[in-house]
C-alpha cells in the first residue's frame, strides 16, 4: 500500500483529502505546517507527499528546500496544492523542483490523476536507476548523455515555454531529446540578449563552475521540446566521481563561450545583412531537417538572435527574396541557394 503525507494547515481540507486518499485504497499521515510535515517524511519516507504553500511556522517553500536538501527526502515525489493561483505562482513552484502543481479549488479526480501519474513516474525512474550504470562508470559525455536518458526525469514544453527564468534556484540540469531552446537575459537597456542556443543531444543548464545557486539566465522554448533532467545535486556527484568527464563538460563549456564571443563581435561590427544571413544559416544548421521545408522560427525570434531590430530583420530577408536566394511561405523562410547565402560573408 502507498504512503501519502498531506501536509495542510486547514483541519478539514486535511481530513477531507485524507478521507478521499483513503478510499482509493491509499496509507494517508498528516501533518499541519512544514516543520512538522519535515519531521514526519524523515521519519516515514513516504512514497508521495502533498503540500500547501501558505503556511505557519515553515511554508511550503521553506519544506520543499529542505526535503531536497536532505538525501533521504529528496527524490520523494512533491506535489503543491495551493490557493496561490498566478502563473507565476505555478512557476515558481515548479522552478523550485515540484513533480506537480494543483490550484485550491480542485477537483478529486484531478488530485487522483495527478498522484497516480507521479507515483507511475517515479516508480519507473527508480526501476530505471536499478538498471544504469554507477557513477564511476560515467567517464565520457556521451556515457553521462546516456545516464541522462535511463535516469532522468523526461519532460515536454511547449512553444514560448519556460523551461528555467533567471534568478531562480538552479535545480537541474538538461539534455534535449528534440527541439530548440534558447537561453537569454535582459542587458541594462531592456533589450534581450540571446546566450545560447541549444539543439537535439545538447547538454544545457549547466553552471557547476559558477559560484552561484540560481540560473543567470532565462531558457525558453523556441518550438515544442522533449527532454530529460537531472538533479544538479547528482549531476556534481557524477562529475566529482570522474575527472575525465569533468574535463569533457569544462571543454563544452568553453566551446559555447567561444561561440557566444564570436556572436556578441558579430552582433557589434556585422553588416544588417551578414547577421541577417549569419543567423539563417544558423538556424539551418541546427534544425536541418526542417530547414529543408522552411525555417519556422518567428520573425522577432530570429531578429533577436541577429541582434537587430524585426523591421531592420525583415528588410534583409526581403533583399534575400529578391535575389532569388530564399523565399517566403507565410512564417516560413525556406532557402532556395545556400551557396549564395554562404557567399555573403
Amino acid at each position: 500500500m502507498k504512503q501519502i503525507l498531506i501536509i495542510e494547515d486547514d483541519k478539514i481540507l486535511r481530513e477531507n483529502i485524507r478521507e478521499l486518499l483513503e478510499m482509493e485504497n491509499y496509507r494517508v499521515f498528516t501533518a499541519e505546517n512544514g516543520k512538522e510535515g519535515m519531521e514526519a517524511a524523515i521519519r516515514l519516507k513516504p512514497d508521495l507527499i502533498i503540500s500547501d504553500i501558505l503556511m505557519p511556522v515553515m511554508d511550503g517553500y521553506q519544506l520543499l528546500k529542505s526535503l531536497y536538501q536532505n538525501g533521504e527526502t529528496r527524490e520523494i515525489p512533491f506535489i503543491f496544492l495551493s490557493a496561490k493561483s498566478e502563473a507565476e505562482d505555478i512557476r515558481i513552484g515548479m522552478n523550485m523542483g515540484a513533480d506537480d502543481y494543483l490550484t485550491k479549488p480542485f477537483l478529486e479526480k484531478d488530485l487522483l490523476r495527478a498522484i497516480k501519474t507521479r507515483l507511475s513516474k517515479h516508480e519507473k525512474s527508480q526501476k530505471k536507476k536499478t538498471e544504469t550504470p554507477q557513477n564511476h562508470q560515467i567517464n565520457t559525455l556521451d556515457e553521462l548523455k546516456t545516464y541522462f536518458e535511463h535516469a532522468g526525469e523526461s519532460l515536454e514544453i511547449e512553444k514560448n515555454g519556460e523551461v528555467y527564468r533567471e534568478a531562480k534556484n538552479a535545480n537541474y540540469i538538461y539534455l534535449i531529446k528534440y527541439g530548440l531552446i534558447k537561453t537569454h537575459r535582459m542587458d541594462e537597456y531592456g533589450k534581450e540578449l540571446i546566450t545560447g542556443l541549444y539543439k537535439n543531444s545538447d547538454v544545457f543548464g549547466v553552471y557547476y563552475f559558477m559560484d552561484t545557486s540560481f540560473y543567470p539566465e532565462t531558457a525558453t522554448a523556441l518550438e515544442n521540446s522533449y527532454f530529460y533532467r537531472l538533479s544538479s545535486l547528482k549531476f556534481q556527484e557524477i562529475l566529482n566521481s570522474s575527472q575525465h568527464l569533468t574535463m569533457e563538460v569544462a571543454q563544452l563549456l568553453s566551446d559555447n563561450i567561444s561561440i557566444l564571443k564570436s556572436h556578441l563581435l558579430e552582433m557589434a561590427y556585422a553588416s544588417v545583412l551578414r547577421k541577417t544571413t549569419s543567423t539563417i544559416r544558423q538556424f539551418a544548421e541546427l534544425m536541418p531537417e526542417s530547414a529543408r521545408e522552411g525555417i519556422r522560427i518567428s520573425r522577432t525570434d530570429l531578429a533577436s538572435v541577429a541582434g537587430i531590430s524585426t523591421e531592420s530583420f525583415i528588410r534583409s530577408l526581403s533583399s534575400l527574396r529578391k535575389s532569388g536566394i530564399i523565399d517566403i511561405e507565410g512564417r516560413n523562410i525556406k532557402i532556395l541557394n545556400m551557396q549564395k547565402l554562404n557567399s555573403i560573408k
